[in-house]
C-alpha cells in the first residue's frame, strides 16, 4: 500500500501580526467527521485557497475539501509583507531584473493573471483599498549602490515597455516622512494587500460553498481504492484527487527531498502612532517600498481601522527544519529596531507591538514543485519568494490541470526544470546561512 506520513506539521514563531491587528476572526469548523471528496486540498493559503475557487468555478458540483493545519491567516500566508508584485522580482538578482526580456514579458503576463484573480476576490468580498490597494510599489534606495541598482531597473523597464518614474531624495521624503531615501523607482502595477484580511476574506467566502476547515492538520495520506484517504487526527477524507498547497511542507511527506531551501523571513509592525506621532512623522499615510538591494529591508505604512502602523521585514535564515525559533526572532527583532530609527529618528518612542517570523520556499533554479508528483497527487509549491502572486498563480494553474483544462498557466510551471538538490548537511545550512549574512551586510544601508 502506497502510504505518505507528514514527519513534520507546521510550526510557527512569534505573533502573525497582520492577522493580530484585525478583529477577532469568525470560527471555521475543525474537521471531525469522516467526509468523502473529489478533490481534497492541504493547505489553506494563496495557492489552496486560490485552487479551491478556481476548482469551483471550473465545476461548482465538484466537491472540494480545503484542509488548513492550524487557523487560516495564522499561517505563513499571514505573515508576508503583503506584497503582490506583478513585475519581475528575481531574489537572486541585484536588482530584481532577469536575464533576458522575453521571459520577463511571460512573467509579468502571468502575475497580471493572478493579480486579476485576485482583483475579483477582493470585489467578491468587499474588500476595502485598506485591505487591497493597486497603489504600486517604489523600490527605495539608500546609497550609491542602491540608486544605480534602480537606474538599472528603470532602463530594463524602460526595455520591456513598462511604465514608471524615478524619484528623487525630496520626493521620496514627501511620501516616507523619512530622509533616509536617497532615490526611488515607481512602477503602478503591484497590489498592496493586507494578506491576513485577504485569507480570511476569501476561506469565509468559500466556507458557503465547498468544504472549508481549520485546525485540521493533515497527518498522511495513503492509497484507497482509485483514490486517496487523507488523514487528520480527528477524521479523514476519502478523496478521488489531492492538491498538496503546503509550500515547503510538500518535502515533510516525501517529495522534492533536499531540492527544496527553506528560508525564514522576520517581519515587526509598530503600535498604532498617535495624532502627535503621525503630525511628526509626516508623509502619505499608506506607502511601500522595497528596497533596491533585494536584501535590504521592506518597510510599509498602513493606515486605516487597525491604527496607522509602520512594517519593517529584513533579516533571512535558512531552516531544514522548516521553523524558525525564537532566539533567531530575538536577533532579527533587535535588527528591525534599529532599521527603523535609521529610517525614522524623528519617532524615537514608537515601539513595536508584535514580531513574526514567516517561512518561505525557494529551489537553486527557481523553479516550483508543480505538477502530478504521484497519480491522483498534485502540487502547487515553491513560490520562490512571491507568495501572494505566485501561489495565487499556481492555485489557479493546478486547478486547471487536475480539471484536464488548456492551461497556460500549468504549461509555464511544467516546462520548468526540475530544481536541482542541495548539498548535504551541514554544508548546505552553513553554507546558505552565511551567504545570506553576507548578502544583508553588503546590502548596508539599504
Amino acid at each position: 500500500m502506497t502510504i505518505y506520513t507528514a514527519k513534520r506539521l507546521p510550526r510557527q514563531t512569534g505573533v502573525a501580526g497582520w492577522n493580530a491587528i484585525l478583529p477577532l476572526q469568525q470560527d471555521l469548523p475543525r474537521l471531525e467527521q469522516d467526509q468523502t471528496a473529489d478533490v481534497t486540498i492541504i493547505g489553506g493559503g494563496f495557492a489552496g485557497l486560490s485552487a479551491a475557487l478556481r476548482l469551483h468555478q471550473l465545476d461548482p458540483a465538484l466537491k472540494v475539501v480545503v484542509l488548513e493545519a492550524g487557523r487560516f491567516a495564522e499561517g505563513s500566508a499571514g505573515r508576508n509583507s503583503g506584497f503582490m508584485i506583478d513585475l519581475p522580482h528575481d531574489l537572486a538578482s541585484d536588482n530584481y531584473a532577469s536575464d533576458g526580456l522575453d521571459a520577463d514579458r511571460t512573467t509579468i503576463a502571468l502575475n497580471r493573471q493572478a493579480i486579476s484573480f485576485a482583483t475579483r476576490v477582493a470585489a467578491e468580498c468587499d474588500l476595502s483599498p485598506e485591505m487591497f490597494d493597486p497603489c504600486g510599489k517604489i523600490n527605495a534606495a539608500a546609497t550609491a549602490a542602491g540608486d544605480r541598482h534602480n537606474a538599472d531597473y528603470a532602463v530594463h523597464l524602460a526595455r520591456l515597455g513598462e511604465p514608471h518614474e524615478l524619484y528623487d531624495a525630496q520626493q521620496m521624503q514627501a511620501l516616507t516622512g523619512s530622509p533616509h531615501y536617497t532615490s526611488g523607482l515607481f512602477a503602478p502595477g503591484t497590489v498592496m494587500i493586507q494578506p491576513a484580511a485577504y485569507v480570511r476574506a476569501l476561506s469565509t467566502h468559500l466556507a458557503g460553498r465547498i468544504g472549508v476547515y481549520e485546525n485540521s492538520a493533515v497527518t498522511g495520506f495513503r492509497k484507497q481504492g482509485g483514490g486517496w484517504a487523507v488523514e487528520t487526527e480527528q477524521a479523514r477524507v476519502s478523496t478521488g484527487r489531492i492538491v498538496m498547497a503546503t509550500n515547503g511542507h510538500l518535502e515533510s511527506f516525501g517529495f522534492y527531498q533536499r531540492r527544496l531551501m527553506h528560508i525564514c523571513l522576520y517581519a515587526s509592525i509598530t503600535e498604532s502612532l498617535t495624532p502627535d506621532q503621525i503630525a511628526t512623522l509626516g508623509g502619505q499615510p499608506r506607502w511601500s517600498v522595497t528596497p533596491a538591494d533585494p536584501m535590504g529591508t521592506s518597510v510599509r505604512r498602513v493606515s486605516g481601522s487597525y491604527g496607522d502602523r509602520i512594517l519593517i521585514r529584513t533579516c533571512s535564515s535558512f531552516h531544514p527544519e522548516i521553523h524558525s525559533s525564537d532566539s533567531h526572532l530575538n536577533r532579527a527583532g533587535a535588527v528591525h529596531d534599529r532599521k527603523f530609527q535609521e529610517r525614522f529618528p524623528n519617532l524615537p518612542n514608537v515601539q513595536m507591538q508584535h514580531r513574526w517570523a514567516g517561512m518561505l520556499c525557494l529551489s537553486r533554479n527557481g523553479s516550483a514543485a508543480f505538477g502530478e508528483i504521484e497519480q491522483g497527487v498534485y502540487a502547487a509549491c515553491c513560490q520562490n519568494g512571491l507568495g501572494i502572486a505566485r501561489g495565487t498563480l499556481q492555485g489557479m494553474g493546478v486547478a486547471e490541470l487536475v480539471q484536464g483544462k488548456d492551461s497556460q498557466i500549468a504549461d509555464h510551471f511544467l516546462a520548468q526544470p526540475m530544481p536541482p538538490r542541495l548539498p548535504p548537511e551541514p554544508f548546505a545550512s552553513v553554507g546558505a546561512n552565511a551567504y545570506l549574512r553576507w548578502k544583508e551586510w553588503r546590502s548596508g544601508a539599504e
